[in-house]
């Protein structure tokens, strides 16, 4: 079964919630899901961008009152 963790990153500007995503990664089974919260808009763009170039799989990214929800699933 696959793990969704929560990285609760609110209030930390880039490249802060993209660094907090890259930790929890390299300890992480394939398959498991990251489920990123920021304020920082920049994030919307960054940690896409970094998941396509390091492989893995960008599951959604949505905005919601202020909060970037952006989930990750590890794929290598």
């Amino acid at each position: 079964m696959t793990e969704k963790t929560l990285i609760d990153a609110r209030g930390s500007f880039c490249p802060g919630p993209l660094m907090e995503l890259i930790a929890q990664l390299k300890s992480a089974e394939v398959g498991d899901e990251f489920e990123v919260l920021s304020s920082d808009k920049g994030s919307a763009n960054d940690i896409p961008e970094w998941v396509e170039k390091a492989g893995h799989e960008l599951v959604e990214s949505r905005e919601d009152k202020g909060v970037w929800h952006i989930t990750v699933k590890k794929k290598r």
